[in-house]
């Protein structure tokens, strides 16, 4: 056979050749292309969401700290992840033993709150960045879970404008370990002290404590108040802590401590208005004060 008949034939095999491994690949990537991702769709589509899933800060703007709390409640589970937006994980939970073949359906943690001189508010919002942290977990039966939550540094400001019965208690002045600046309050006609502070509207403006995170302040929906009395009581030769709370909807902005509270064998309280924010963050103030 002429060289050149030889050559034009070769070409025309390894031409074929070519095309159908060109076809075979397309085949392939075809199938890849559609099937795959479709696949992952499903899976990510029959991913349980849990039924509550929060992570937050908490400021205590009287004391000076920050820490990070979350919130996560659904089916049982077996184990648990929480990734941060540079999908660096910061937490991994496994159920061991009894309590495994059991789960859990309920985690609330409180991360440590050292004070700002050990631990700045700059270099604590560093540690925590804003962004999407996804929440991960399987169930008793091996189903996987799976929320993503929005984690903003936007800190309610702190309740100002804080009364006792309509006298105004400027906060800075009173230390509840010094009982000569502790204020004191009458009960009132309806046997209760009513609590009110002025509705808070914008973020912390302190851009060297709470509000590090956010500057300059901006505007804030508060999702509801918490209001916290309690009263330290000796019981039987044990301390026993009495406590009043309630939470309240953002347009409520005063509270009357209950006479049953009142009336226990004290004249001390303590107080607590926590401010929480659309994203569930958290602004606390505490104070004090004593029956005249």
């Amino acid at each position: 056979m002429p060289y050149a008949n030889l050559k034009r034939k070769t070409c025309v095999r390894n031409r074929k050749r070519s095309m159908s491994a060109a076809i075979l690949a397309a085949m392939i990537a075809v199938f890849l292309g559609a099937s795959v991702p479709h696949s992952w769709a499903e899976d990510h589509d029959n991913e349980i969401p849990f039924a509550e899933a929060r992570i937050f800060f908490e400021l205590n703007d009287t004391d000076g700290d920050l820490g990070i709390h979350a919130l996560i409640d659904g089916e049982p589970w077996k184990k648990l992840e929480i990734e941060d937006p540079n999908e660096r994980k910061m937490l991994n939970i496994k159920i061991k033993g009894r309590l495994r073949k059991q789960g859990l359906t309920e985690l609330f943690f409180e991360s440590a709150e050292p004070t700002f001189d050990e631990l700045s508010p700059g270099k604590f919002f560093a540690r925590f960045p804003e962004g999407d942290y996804e929440i991960e977990g399987k169930t008793l039966d091996g189903e996987e879970m799976e929320s993503t939550v929005e984690l903003t540094h936007v800190m309610p400001a702190p309740a100002g404008g804080i009364t006792l019965n309509g006298d105004p208690v400027n906060l800075d002045n009173v230390d509840c370990d010094e009982e000569d600046t502790i204020p004191s309050v009458e009960v009132n006609a309806n046997g209760s002290v009513v609590i009110s502070w002025a509705p808070i509207t914008m973020s912390h403006p302190d851009s060297e404590g709470g509000g590090a995170g956010v500057q300059p302040p901006i505007p804030v929906a508060i999702h509801n108040y918490e209001v916290v009395v309690e009263a330290e009581l000796e019981v039987g030769g044990e301390e026993f802590a009495a406590v009043f709370s309630i939470i309240l909807p953002p347009n409520v902005t005063a509270v009357s401590v209950p006479a049953e509270l009142l009336g226990q064998d004290t004249d001390e309280f303590k107080y607590e208005i926590l401010a929480r924010e659309a994203s569930h963050n958290q602004t606390a103030v505490e104070s004090c004060f004593v029956l005249d």
